[in-house]
């Protein structure tokens, strides 16, 4: 009853509410692109990105701008283009361009911070940028609504072109045989999540983004079998996981991404477990 009680308590502060709708939101986009990324063993891509915009959030603390979100956003989306045409034409396969996109992105950003820091804590400011912080408590009602927007979005995307991203995940080659501009779509993918790993850096940081990105999917994937069944379980599974660490991470002071995450491994052990009863049974 203590813990409903401070629950109920915390709930009633707007700023809890926000992190909760913000939350939902993100995690339920990055589960549905999630599936897609696995399935075409694209989730390296994420973590490339996420490094990315690391490094774009620096320049933007650097030129010391108000609102980064629309240089973090451009960055990424132009680094998710570059990786996508990287991977496929030229004589630097995609591993590794994601690898040397990621390095150079997280090292170069950690430069600049250090060059022309306007921070006294910038071990803390770092620490902060990786690995998530309370930042998704104190977002702003024009946040919210931001992130309220791109997410209708990003499932807008999912729902209008969901037939098309089925055909390229499975069978790329047969897509283009019947005529479907796979590469097109490819990069739409890319795009979208591009726009996901901005979202999701309030959420968790920069290093902790593919666990949304990977735990839904590859959970889902432990049960469930066809496309539709592992994206509707991915999606589930994901915002409830998010919403169980907000709030554990709200009630006991820990950070929220590390929280996100844990509760994301747990319930990836749980489904890994029904796996293989569902098998032994079967």
């Amino acid at each position: 009853m203590a813990i409903l009680e401070k629950l109920a308590y915390y709930m009633s502060f707007q700023f809890v509410q926000y992190a909760l709708i913000a939350g939902i939101l993100i995690s339920l986009c990055s589960s549905l692109f999630g599936v897609t990324l696995v399935l075409k063993r694209f989730s390296f891509i994420g973590d490339g990105l996420s490094h990315v915009a690391f490094g774009a959030m620096a320049i933007a603390a650097v030129m010391k701008l108000t609102n980064n979100m629309p240089l973090i956003l451009a960055v990424t989306v132009i680094s998710a283009i570059l990786l996508l045409r990287t991977g496929q034409r030229a004589k630097i396969k995609g591993d590794a361009a994601v690898a040397m996109i990621s390095v150079g992105a997280l090292a170069i950003g950690y430069l600049l911070m250090n060059l022309f820091s306007t921070s006294s804590n910038l071990s803390g400011d770092v620490c902060t940028t990786l690995f998530g912080s309370t930042s998704i408590l104190t977002l702003k009602q024009s946040d919210v609504i931001v992130c309220g927007v791109l997410s209708v979005v990003v499932l807008a995307v999912f729902i209008v072109f969901y037939n098309k991203i089925f055909s390229v995940t499975f069978d790329e080659d047969f897509a283009r045989a019947t005529g479907t501009k796979a590469s097109l779509y490819n990069l739409l993918i890319a795009v979208v999540v591009a726009v996901i790993i901005v979202l999701a850096m309030n959420l968790v940081g920069s290093l902790l983004i593919s666990a949304l990105v990977i735990f839904p999917a590859l959970s889902a994937m432990r049960v469930f079998k066809s496309f539709k069944s592992v994206t509707v379980c991915s999606a589930i599974f994901s915002v409830t996981c998010a919403t169980l660490g907000l709030l554990i991470s709200i009630l006991s002071g820990t950070p929220v991404g590390s929280t996100i995450v844990a509760v994301d491994i747990v319930a990836f052990g749980v489904f890994y477990l029904a796996g293989l009863f569902r098998r032994s049974k079967a």
